[in-house]
């Protein structure tokens, strides 16, 4: 067998198994699915075919989101989940306001300790900022 029908059978393998029946290629499509069994992957044990009890199946990524994702996550899935969870988004919120009066009280830190650290070297800088203070009355 040649180097191009190697390449060949190779191409038509990959488009079979993309046209597989019952693969599923859109998260939607497993929506109100229930699953059969799980199995890991032997090459990746984080990853796994879900395979759905009407024959259908995915094949998942690790289950291992950034925190980003899981924010946005919990954020487009609190109408189903948190009547489910209520306890745990009460502590999300509360864990969320946490959040962003340190990054608040951080960033009015970095502020002080800039102006701190330039007034000899900007002696205008304490005029600017009064004049500033002053506009906002």
């Amino acid at each position: 067998m040649s180097v191009e029908e190697k390449w060949k059978a190779n191409q038509e393998k990959v488009v079979f198994m993309k046209r597989f029946p019952g693969l599923t290629g859109v998260w939607e499509q497993t929506r109100g699915k229930a699953i059969e069994t799980v199995v890991p992957l032997p090459s990746k044990p984080d990853a796994a075919v879900l395979v759905f009890t009407d024959g259908s199946f995915a094949v998942a990524p690790p289950l291992a989101p950034e925190p980003w994702e899981l924010g946005e996550g919990l954020k487009v899935a609190r109408p189903a989940l948190e009547p489910k969870q209520p306890q745990a988004y009460q502590e999300y919120d509360r864990l969320v306001r946490k959040d962003k009066d340190a990054l608040k009280a951080a960033r009015l830190e970095k502020i002080l300790g800039a102006i701190q650290n330039n007034l000899e070297q900007i002696p205008e800088l304490k005029d600017r900022i009064k004049e500033l203070v002053k506009s906002w009355k």
